[in-house]
């Protein structure tokens, strides 16, 4: 039962996450006052927001109760889904995307964790990796549901079909789900923690995404700088209070600090993958979205084939081989992928998919698995936000990552036109965008290969 609707709640998270991607031309051309630098924070505002709550809202499901703090974040992300299907303008569905962000983070900062407190440790491996795999499944199903239900009912049924099974879910969860957990009661808010951390990551994010997207100049480089000073003062900070929001101390389990960093790595690698095959189909190959999302299910079908299949055998036999081999063959995948020529096949662009899809499916569940086991049960609501946040700064820093990189390769107008979802005047060189995308692909292998070495750390014997 904790399974089945901890996993709807990722499966929606996870789908309204990508979903918006596929509509974004018709609600750029359809709601009014809605321009491309909307088009672009209403993706990235969801997104934001989630990343900078992680870390407070599993602190506060420590203190106040993990499902009591689950339900509300159900509760918040239907209600935000409601609201966004009556947005009046570009901006208010920019804002409303954030109230979903909000109930995203408060599913997210918890979920790993009730699952960790519902399943013996034995069990956790397979709980987790269904959980995570659906999940991330969602994301990618979102391009084909997207197309499919703007085509049909317009882009404000992305959002309808969310109220009814939030509305169930929450319902069911608020009657069925039991705290697990003993509340810590005692322990207070970093109030300063928050006052310091939400806005520095905002700020750098804010700072480093705009400045890919219009070109760096001072005002960015200034936003960075201010943004990554405020988040140094943070982890200063979080050494001196008495109940850090951010528990440093859990690095000096070698596993978690392994685990963590491993984990954000890999989410820099693959955070933007399915967003640069995406305009690859649509802005170079000049696909439809329906058509492209139903090219990109291989991916889903590798990734969900491999994960709950390696949560489970890690539960029998460890999680070091699968972590490792997950890391293995997603970087191979990412070569792949960054040598195929202009002109690449499609059963070539299948292959560097599904290596992709089974690395990642492979390295998810056993590590998120084997961190959370290795942390104290009063700490795995810390940790589970921690984990949580990771996967969305990294899958931020991707985007930033890929912006950048294709940035060099082609004009920055089209780069703007193609990741606002517009028509590009004239059409994309297929050759150009073709070397842009090696290069992102080459950079996000490497990235991804370095994950191997936190990996091969935490595992050392001794």
């Amino acid at each position: 039962m904790v399974l089945v609707n901890t996993t709807i709640a990722a499966f929606m998270a996870f789908l309204d996450s990508n979903i918006v991607v596929i509509s974004l031309p018709v609600i750029v051309r359809e709601l009014p006052n809605t321009n491309a630098f909307d088009a672009v924070w209403i993706v990235m505002g969801y997104s934001i927001v989630s990343a900078t709550m992680l870390l407070t809202l599993g602190r506060l499901g420590d203190i106040f109760g993990r499902v009591r703090l689950y339900k509300l974040g159900f509760a918040t992300f239907t209600a935000g889904s409601a609201l966004c299907s009556v947005s009046w303008s570009g901006l208010s569905l920019v804002l409303f995307r954030m109230v979903q962000g909000l109930g995203g983070a408060l599913i997210f900062a918890n979920n790993n964790a009730i699952l960790t407190d519902a399943f013996p440790a034995n069990e956790r491996g397979k709980a987790i990796g269904t959980n995570q795999v659906v999940g991330i499944a969602g994301s990618v199903i979102a391009l084909v549901a997207g197309g499919l239900l703007t085509s049909a009912l317009g882009w404000r049924s992305i959002f309808w079909i969310n109220v009814p099974v939030g509305v169930f879910a929450t319902t069911w969860a608020h009657l069925r789900l039991r705290e697990l957990s003993e509340p810590q009661t005692k322990e207070s808010v970093d109030y300063l923690g928050n006052a310091l951390f939400a806005p520095g990551l905002t700020l750098f994010l804010l700072g480093s995404t705009l400045g890919a997207f219009e070109g760096y100049t001072i005002f960015h480089f200034v936003l960075m700088l201010l943004g990554l000073s405020l988040v140094l003062v943070f982890f200063f900070v979080e050494t001196r209070v008495k109940f850090p929001m951010l528990d440093l101390k859990l690095f000096k389990i070698r596993e978690f600090a392994g685990g963590t960093i491993s984990n954000l790595l890999n989410a820099i690698a693959r955070g933007g993958l399915l967003l640069i095959l995406s305009l690859y189909l649509q802005g170079a190959l000049l696909y439809s979205p329906l058509q492209a999302g139903i090219e990109l299910i291989p991916f889903s079908l590798a990734f969900v084939a491999a994960g709950p299949l390696s949560g489970a055998l890690s539960d029998r036999y460890g999680a070091r081989v699968f972590v490792s081999a997950g890391v293995i063959v997603a970087s191979l995948g990412l070569f792949l992928f960054s040598f195929l020529p202009e002109h690449a096949s499609y059963d070539e662009l299948v292959v560097a998919m599904v290596l992709s899809g089974v690395g990642g499916g492979m390295f998810v569940a056993p590590n998120i698995a084997s961190v959370m086991n290795s942390v104290p049960p009063v700490r795995r609501g810390v940790a589970s936000g921690m984990l949580s946040l990771l996967f969305n700064v990294g899958s931020l820093l991707s985007v930033s990552v890929i912006f950048v990189t294709m940035a060099l390769s082609i004009p920055q107008a089209v780069l703007q036109a193609l990741f606002a979802g517009l028509p590009v005047k004239g059409g994309v060189n297929l050759e150009v965008f073709s070397v842009a995308m090696r290069k992102v692909f080459l950079l996000l292998a490497l990235i991804n290969t370095l994950a191997i070495i936190p990996t091969l750390i935490r595992f050392r014997k001794g």
